[in-house]
C-alpha cells in the first residue's frame, strides 16, 4: 500500500520535514498544505527537484479551517504540523478522528498539556501524537536525556541552544527563520526549571551569562526564554535537582529585546491609541518582521548540554563529574534555526 504523508505548513521547517520523510520515511506521496497556494506549490516543486522524483504535491488550505483540512488526511500514514502552535490542538483532535499519526513543532507548553490530555483518545484510535519536536523544545531535551543516560544517577542537566545567522548583519545580528509569533512567544512570560528538585518559574530575559564556543561561533550570550523545556521539568521532578535551558544569541540581543519587552511591546493586551485599540505585539511584529525575516540566508544551530551526576553515593569532585555534549549543525536546504 502506498505511503502518504501530509505536512501542514509549507515554510522552511515544513519543507525540511517533508524532505526527511521522502528520504527516510519511504514516502510514495507527500502533500504540502498551506494557506498560500504559491508557497505550497513552490515547496512541492523544490522537493521534487531535490529528490529527483515526483513525490510531492500541494494544495491551498487554511489550517484554521479544520473541516477543509480533514479530507486531505484520508489514507495518510502520518501528518506533520509545522504551523503556529495555536493550530495544534485542533489538528491533534482531527488526527485522532482520522486515525493519523501526528508530530508537531510545538512551542507552547499550555497547548501541549491540552494535547497530552487527549492521550486516552489517541490510544483508542491506535495512533501516536508527539508534540514539541522542534529544536527547542525537542532536540534539546532529547540531547539532555541522552546525557542523563550516560551515568547511573544524574543530578543536574543544563542546556543552551539557539538558531543564529552565519553572517549576522547589524543592527540586529539576528534573523528569524520561523513565524515571528513563535519568537515573541518565547520572549514573554516565565520558563519552568527544576531548582533544588522543585519546578520553579523563572522570568524570561533573566539569568544572563556569556559563553564561549569554538570559532567561527565565538562568544554568545545566554538568557532564559519560556517554553524551551516543555513538560520535562515535571517529568524529571524527583529525579533531577536542577534542569535549566537558555537561549543563545550574539552579544547585544538581550539589551535590544528586553528593552522592547520592558516597554510593553510584547503585550497581547489591547491599548488605546487615539481612536483605535491596538495590540502592542501586533505592532511590534509589523515593525520588526521586515527587519529580521529573510527569504534566503544561511543559519547555524548551536546546542550545548552539560550535566552532573552522583557517583558511588556521593557527589564526585569537579571537574570529573561533568560531561558535555555539544552540537553545531550548519544549515542546509533541509534545516532552519
Amino acid at each position: 500500500m502506498p505511503t502518504k504523508y501530509v505536512v501542514i505548513g509549507a515554510g522552511r521547517q515544513g519543507v525540511a520535514a517533508a524532505y526527511d520523510l521522502a528520504v527516510f520515511g519511504r514516502a510514495d506521496e507527500i502533500l504540502l498544505l498551506d494557506i498560500d497556494s504559491q508557497a505550497a506549490a513552490s515547496a512541492a516543486a523544490r522537493l521534487n527537484a531535490l529528490l529527483g522524483r515526483e513525490v510531492a504535491g500541494s494544495a491551498s488550505v487554511d489550517a484554521g479551517d479544520i473541516r477543509a483540512v480533514r479530507p486531505y488526511l484520508d489514507g495518510a500514514a502520518g501528518c506533520v504540523s509545522s504551523v503556529h502552535f495555536t493550530f495544534n490542538l485542533a489538528i491533534t483532535r482531527l488526527a485522532i478522528e482520522q486515525r493519523v499519526n501526528l508530530v508537531d513543532f510545538g512551542g507552547n507548553t499550555g497547548v501541549v498539556r491540552q494535547q497530552l490530555a487527549l492521550d486516552h483518545d489517541a490510544r483508542a484510535a491506535g495512533i501516536s501524537v508527539i508534540p514539541d519536536c522542534g529544536m527547542g523544545p525537542g532536540l534539546n531535551i532529547s540531547l539532555g536525556t541522552y546525557v542523563m543516560a550516560l551515568v547511573e544517577e544524574p543530578r543536574e542537566v543544563l542546556i543552551w541552544d539557539g538558531g543564529l545567522p552565519q553572517d549576522p548583519q547589524p543592527p540586529w545580528n539576528y534573523a528569524c527563520a520561523f513565524a515571528l509569533g513563535g519568537l515573541t512567544n518565547e520572549y514573554d512570560g516565565d520558563a519552568f526549571f527544576l531548582r533544588d528538585g522543585k519546578v520553579t518559574p523563572v522570568p524570561a530575559f533573566s539569568g544572563y551569562e556569556l559563553l564561549d564556543f569554538p570559532e567561527p561561533i565565538g562568544r554568545l550570550e545566554a538568557f532564559v526564554t519560556s517554553g524551551g523545556l516543555s513538560t520535562a521539568p515535571w517529568t524529571f521532578e524527583g529525579r533531577l535537582q536542577r534542569l535549566e535551558n537558555k537561549t543563545l544569541r550574539y552579544p547585544g540581543h538581550v539589551a535590544q529585546f528586553k528593552t522592547f519587552a520592558d516597554l510593553g511591546l510584547l503585550s497581547l493586551e489591547p491599548i488605546q491609541v487615539g481612536a483605535q485599540q491596538v495590540v502592542p505585539r501586533d505592532v511590534f511584529h509589523a515593525l520588526l518582521g521586515p527587519q529580521i525575516q529573510r527569504e534566503e540566508f544561511k543559519d547555524v544551530c548551536v546546542m550545548r548540554v552539560t550535566g552532573a551526576a552522583v557517583r558511588e553515593g556521593a557527589r564526585p569532585r569537579p571537574p570529573s563529574n561533568w560531561w558535555t555534549a555539544t552540537t553545531r549543525r550548519p544549515a542546509s536546504p533541509r534545516c532552519s534555526g
